[in-house]
């Protein structure tokens, strides 16, 4: 529950309400959110970044933490394998159990591959489970893939590599028929049609969802399609580096058994990574809403075989993680919230910023308003500004509530805040990593013959900041193109001698830069204990 002082902050935002509800906050013009972001958002910080010394971004900036990764040694340098007997030996071997890596295994499978996934965590242990807010695609009648396409450019910085996005907005709508022709149970209206809801970028109501947990369900559904086709999913195992071959080809991956320590070799035709995103090396030191296993394994093996990185300098921090109560700081409460109606408002009960603003605009407003203006409520935690959810209750009754946002709803009724009552506090969350490993429209790496990736683990989809919904669609638009480009490349693959000399190469250039340290990468999973220092 709240402090005897929060609840006197809030009889504030109570009696600035009405004002409010008639009045809502003006929209920033272009040159307004440029300014914004480039003083506030955390992307343009010169502390965070260092400078990728190897490989094909060399004198390229990224976040401190990846950086450091990139210039760690392999997990397995030294280590001698027999590759003439592998444990596993397959057409298309996909490491990732999330809903890009799924969407890829129906595909790859229903085209007459022989499929394995390998995930080092539980299948759908991932970022795509616990998105929330919805999926995009431009399926009424008044919207088109055109519509689209121009909203999520503009959303992106004007940065998105066009085939990709083309490719993304053009898929939506058979996306979306896919995935409800599997099973999934959109939200939809009396007479069948699909309910789709505003958020920020859009100029159109595009979003469909499944309540609040629509990541949960298109998971679900995912995940049991692929046990009904019989696809092999291998848990708790971890990929350490890709195998190639002696003619450049991708031919499968050292994994590891996280429960044993066990080596084990998967030899395969192609490979599809889809590792999802870098949330737990929090960049900046922020909190995140991702999923634990989610610490940029798939960056790491696919840089060190020659793949290129895209925009790995920007991340999206979503503007509305928890800042209160501690034990859920940095969980996310999905933009649907502001969607249908909720307001961001300051201790002084001002609501300072239009609430369907992109991510990064809304999170650069938050940071100002507790840091330059000094306009934020104290937490445990650091601070943050109140979303005004009653408001939604004031515009649509407390059934939206209870109907659209049911999970958010009881995550805070379990520690005594009723939302339908009470606002709650927000401070920006390390959300998505907008940046990734480049690749071509078919899914596949330019550099790399026969490694294709899929999910959040690819740059250039979104730009430099994504638009709430992209996610899951890029997971399904994009994990079934990897699955089907894979297994037909499959079909005229041979396999030549198994090597691990790219290993050797890149520590020779870690060497050559003068990086010499013990650490090693993939990080696999992140180091929450802290070190004791005697006193």
């Amino acid at each position: 529950m709240y402090s005897s002082q929060m609840l006197d902050f809030i009889k504030t935002v109570e009696a600035t309400r009405e004002d409010r509800f008639k009045n809502e906050p003006r929209r920033l013009d272009a040159n307004e959110k440029q300014a914004l972001l480039k003083e506030f958002h955390p992307d343009h910080r010169d502390s965070g970044f260092g400078t990728i010394e190897v490989g094909n971004n060399k004198g390229e900036k990224a976040p401190v933490e990846l950086v450091e990764l990139l210039h760690a040694n392999s997990r397995i340098k030294g280590i001698k394998f027999d590759f003439d007997s592998p444990k596993y030996d397959v057409d298309v071997l996909i490491i990732g159990g999330g809903g890009a890596g799924a969407s890829a295994a129906i595909e790859a499978k229903k085209a007459g591959a022989n499929v394995m996934i390998a995930t080092k965590l539980r299948m759908g242990d991932a970022n795509s489970t616990m998105a929330e807010g919805g999926i995009q695609a431009a399926d009424n009648e008044n919207d088109s893939p055109q519509q689209h396409y121009l909203d999520s450019m503009g959303g992106g910085h004007y940065a998105n590599k066009p085939e990709l996005l083309k490719r993304l907005v053009m898929d939506g709508p058979d996306a979306i028929h896919w995935l409800e022709n599997l099973g999934v149970m959109f939200d939809k209206k009396t007479d069948g049609s699909m309910v789709t809801f505003p958020g920020g970028g859009l100029s159109r109501n595009r979003l469909h969802a499944c309540a609040d947990y629509t990541g949960l369900e298109i998971t679900r559904v995912l995940i049991n399609e692929v046990r009904n086709l019989d696809v092999p999913i291998v848990d708790f195992t971890a990929a350490l580096e890709l195998i190639m071959d002696d003619k450049g080809k991708v031919a499968g991956a050292v994994l590891m058994n996280m429960l044993t320590g066990e080596y084990v070799i998967a030899k395969a035709k192609t490979v599809i990574v889809a590792t999802g995103g870098a949330g737990r090396l929090h960049y900046h030191g922020f909190p995140t809403t991702n999923h634990y296993g989610a610490t940029a394994d798939g960056l790491i093996l696919a840089y060190r075989v020659g793949a290129s990185l895209l925009y790995q300098d920007t991340i999206q921090y979503h503007p509305t993680g928890v800042a209160y109560p501690t034990q859920l700081f940095g969980a996310l409460v999905t933009e649907k919230v502001r969607s249908i109606g909720a307001q961001l408002v300051n201790i002084e009960g001002e609501a300072f910023v239009h609430p369907l603003e992109t991510r990064d605009v809304v999170s650069s407003a938050i940071i100002r308003e507790c840091g330059q203006r000094k306009k934020g409520i104290t937490t445990p935690d650091g601070a943050g500004v109140w979303l005004d959810t009653p408001l939604i209750v004031k515009k649509s009754g407390a059934s939206m509530i209870e109907k659209s946002i049911p999970g958010i709803l009881k995550m805070f009724l379990n520690y005594g805040i009723d939302i339908r009552k009470l606002p709650i506090l927000m401070y920006p969350t390390f959300h998505y990593q907008n940046g990734g490993i480049d690749i071509e429209k078919g899914g596949h790496t330019k550099e790399v013959q026969n490694l294709f990736m899929a999910g959040e683990v690819v740059g250039g989809i979104h730009g430099r900041n994504r638009l709430l919904g992209n996610s899951m669609l890029d997971v399904v638009v994009f994990g079934r193109h990897a699955g089907k480009a894979a297994a037909e490349a499959a079909k005229t693959t041979t396999i030549g001698k198994l090597t691990l000399n790219h290993v050797d190469e890149y520590t020779r250039k870690l060497k050559d830069a003068g990086i010499d340290n013990d650490k090693t990468s993939p990080l696999l999973l992140p180091n929450y204990v802290r070190k004791l220092h005697k006193a």
